[in-house]
């Protein structure tokens, strides 16, 4: 639009020096703005949401393991890619373990209803403090505590798809892939204000198996991707497996957001 309002001005100039009896020229009408796109909420890409979000609200328990990966620049600016794996188990609606054996330092998380615990073994530490009575409540705690972020926080929720819907703007279906977990998912697109995300859903077992997403305010745009595998709906879970005597014993220090993360611990 800048463009035309200049050359509309070059235009009458160019016409006052050729004919200076002439009526002055008149700047044409600025162009409109053009209309933000129409948010897509496409009925097959809710459809696919609802019945994913139906399949994991329905388990009283759920077993999988999460491999998440994020971007980080090098100090040459190179874009490096690090990544975690998650081995989750969780008991509706208010019981979680949480191990994360690396890379990076590794480290375990243990929430049973009333207290939670992180505890790191290479160090022999542990943090413990009061926790809200579920899982909804304990994913904001935890991040507010110490922010503890679980990439997988959406997938656990007691209603994904209510809790997805707080910032879903768009949605729509993308297509069908044989080439994530081994079997047939259905693709989905969904945005938010703050994400803009592409999920992998099993056709058959309506179980996530991939996301990749990028934040909007993400100073570094970095990506970040999260694969899910090893799943379990449903199976008996041990009494004991949201508590840790061993971590009990560990040394005690104050939850606190951590420092810089450490880098993978370089192969052997």
């Amino acid at each position: 639009m800048r463009n035309n309002i200049v050359i509309g001005l070059c235009a009458g100039l160019l016409a006052l020096v050729a004919a200076p009896a002439a009526a002055p020229a008149q700047n044409a009408p600025a162009a409109p703005a053009p209309a933000a796109p129409a948010p897509v909420m496409e009925p097959k890409a809710i459809e696919v949401l609802k019945a994913a979000s139906d399949k994991l609200a329905a388990a009283n328990t759920l077993q999988f393991t999460a491999v998440s990966t994020y971007e980080r620049a090098a100090r040459n600016g190179q874009p490096l890619y690090y990544s975690l794996v998650h081995q989750v188990m969780v008991q509706r609606p208010d019981k979680m373990r949480v191990i994360t054996p690396g890379d990076g330092t590794p480290d375990e998380f243990y929430y049973d209803g009333k207290t939670m615990m992180a505890y790191v073994p290479s160090s022999d530490l542990v943090a413990v403090a009061d926790a809200p009575p579920t899982i909804d409540k304990l994913v904001d705690a935890a991040w507010d505590k110490a922010a503890i972020y679980f990439p997988f926080s959406d997938i656990i929720a007691s209603d994904p798809y209510a809790e997805l819907s707080k910032t879903l703007k768009s949605a729509f279906y993308v297509g069908r892939s044989i080439a994530v977990g081994g079997v047939a998912t259905d693709m989905v697109a969904v945005a938010g204000d703050d994400v803009a995300a592409e999920v992998w859903i099993g056709v058959d077992d309506h179980l996530p198996r991939l996301i990749r997403a990028a934040y909007a305010n993400e100073p570094a745009h970095a990506r970040y991707e999260t694969q899910f595998s090893n799943w379990k709906l449903g199976e008996p879970v041990p009494t004991d497996a949201f508590a840790s005597a061993k971590a009990a014993k560990a040394t005690h220090i104050e939850f606190a957001p951590p420092g810089e993360p450490e880098p993978p611990a370089a192969a052997k």
